[in-house]
C-alpha cells in the first residue's frame, strides 16, 4: 500500500493508495515545529482511522512545502525501514521551464504532473489552499510558471486581527454584493472578491496559454483542487473544467509509479 503525504504550510494531508487506487484521505492541522517522533504519531493516528498503521505501508511519497517537516518525515521513513520518495524539481518527471526550478513548490509540480497525466494539456491548475496558486502546463507537458495570490482564509484573519470590529465568518456566499449588515458585507467581499480574483487571473493565464499554443482559450484544460475546492462556493468561477480536490494526491501517486516502475494510478477522475 502507498502512502502520499502532503504537508501544506497549514494542513497535511494523507492518501492511502491499494493497487493503484485512492481508498482513503485524511486532514490533520500542520505543526511546524513537530519533530520525527510527534509525525510519526500523527501519521499513525491519521493510519489508524482506517484501522491500518505503518506496518501496513510499503512505500511514503511526499510533497512538501514544509522544510523542517521533510526532514522529520525522511527520519520516520528510515526509522520503520519504508521507501520515501519526494517530490522535488529533479525527481518529478517533466520539464520546468522557469528560471529558478528549485524555488518551485513540490505541490506545484506535482499538480502539473497530474494534470498533464490525468486530464491533457494545455492546462492550468488552480489550488485553493493557503495561497492560490495558478500553475500554467504547456502543450508538451512542460510546468512554464504560474501566479502565486493570497488565499482566502488568509486574507479573513488579517481583518479579523487588525481590525478592532470585524469579525470573524462563516465562508457562505451571500445572495447580493451590496450587504445591509457588517458580516453580510464580508462575505460579499470574501466570496465573491474571491471569485472574481480567480476567475479574472484564470481567464488571462488561460489566454496566455492559449497564445503560446496556437489554440483557443476555452480549449485549455483547467483543474480546481486544494481543500476550499469542495466548497460549493467554487461553483462561482467561470471557466473551470474539472474540481478534483484529491489532485496534488494522486499526482503524488503518479510520481511514485513513474519513479519507481510502482502500480500505475487508477483512481477515478472526481
Amino acid at each position: 500500500m502507498l502512502l502520499a503525504i502532503d504537508i501544506g504550510n497549514s494542513n497535511i494531508t494523507t492518501g492511502l493508495f491499494q493497487n493503484g487506487l485512492l481508498v482513503a484521505t485524511r486532514r490533520a492541522a500542520t505543526n511546524r515545529a513537530a519533530t520525527s517522533d510527534e509525525l510519526e504519531l500523527l501519521i499513525e493516528g491519521l493510519l489508524g482511522l482506517d484501522t491500518l498503521d505503518l506496518r501496513g505501508i510499503a512505500s511514503i511519497a511526499c510533497a512538501s512545502v514544509v522544510p523542517a517537516l521533510t526532514t522529520a518525515l525522511e527520519a520516520v521513513a528510515e526509522r520503520r525501514d519504508i521507501e520515501l520518495v519526494l517530490a522535488t524539481a529533479g525527481h518529478v518527471p517533466l520539464p520546468i521551464r522557469v528560471e529558478r526550478p528549485d524555488d518551485v513548490g513540490a505541490d506545484r509540480l506535482v499538480n502539473a504532473l497530474a494534470a498533464a497525466r490525468l486530464y491533457g494539456t494545455p492546462a492550468v491548475v488552480v489550488d485553493l489552499g493557503t495561497a492560490t496558486t495558478f500553475d500554467a502546463v504547456a502543450a508538451d507537458g512542460a510546468f512554464v510558471g504560474g501566479a502565486i495570490a493570497p488565499g482566502l482564509e488568509i486574507g479573513l484573519e488579517a481583518l479579523a486581527a487588525r481590525t478592532a470590529k470585524l469579525p470573524r465568518i462563516e465562508l457562505r456566499q451571500p445572495d447580493r454584493a451590496i450587504a445591509r449588515d457588517t458580516v453580510g458585507a464580508l462575505q460579499a467581499g470574501a466570496i465573491l472578491g474571491y471569485q472574481a480574483l480567480v476567475s479574472g487571473l484564470l481567464a488571462r493565464v488561460r489566454r496566455e496559454l492559449a497564445d503560446a499554443a496556437g489554440v483557443e482559450p476555452d480549449t485549455i484544460v483547467t483543474i480546481l483542487t486544494g481543500g476550499l475546492a469542495r466548497t460549493p462556493w467554487v461553483a462561482g468561477i467561470d471557466g473551470v473544467s474539472r474540481v478534483d480536490p484529491d489532485l496534488t494526491l494522486k499526482g503524488l501517486a503518479i510520481l511514485h509509479a513513474e519513479v519507481t516502475g510502482g502500480e500505475a494510478i487508477e483512481a477515478g477522475l472526481g
